[in-house]
């Protein structure tokens, strides 16, 4: 990674920071949140804002990183306040907000599917979480994320990397 180049998490939390969260003082800003919230992948894609979060992620342009892109962003759009706190964490717990029957479901989604899914836990948190974490988990969507979203919404202590194993 260049100097340049932030992490996607980092990168992505930088831009929400300034196009959506400042939605209670900026009508702009209330006015992108809520056409991301509607957007297909067209509309998404013909938002200047949105062309400045591929530019923060060095998006090269191929379709995977383009539904990436676009799912990322109108995701985002659903979140309204920032919190120290894991989205996986804010669903879980003694009483989870989310099913675990739905979780399970979340955990299992892909495309269109996850993003559907995803707004609707975003939702059943309160709209809060942990930005960063939460846009560098939509970016690497992967069996890793999966697994520590797992143990986080369990509240359980993830088990550590072993450096000798491959990802």
């Amino acid at each position: 990674m260049s100097g340049e180049e932030k992490e996607p998490g980092t990168a992505a939390f930088g831009w929400w920071a300034e196009y959506l969260e400042p939605r209670d003082t900026y009508p702009a800003a209330r006015a992108l949140a809520a056409r991301l919230r509607r957007a297909g992948p067209i509309e998404a894609l013909c938002e200047p804002a949105v062309h400045k979060l591929a530019q923060a992620l060095h998006v090269t342009g191929g379709p995977a990183e383009t539904e990436k892109l676009v799912r990322l962003a109108c995701l985002l759009a659903e979140v309204r306040e920032r919190d120290a706190v894991p989205l996986a964490h804010r669903l879980g717990g003694k009483e989870p907000v989310l099913s675990h029957a739905r979780f399970e479901k979340l955990m299992r989604a892909e495309g269109e599917n996850l993003t559907d899914l995803m707004r609707r836990a975003i939702v059943m948190a309160d709209r809060r979480c942990n930005v960063g974490a939460l846009a560098r988990d939509l970016w690497y969507w992967n069996d890793r994320t999966r697994t520590n979203w797992c143990f986080g919404y369990f509240h359980a202590d993830a088990p550590q990397n072993d450096s000798k194993q491959t990802a």
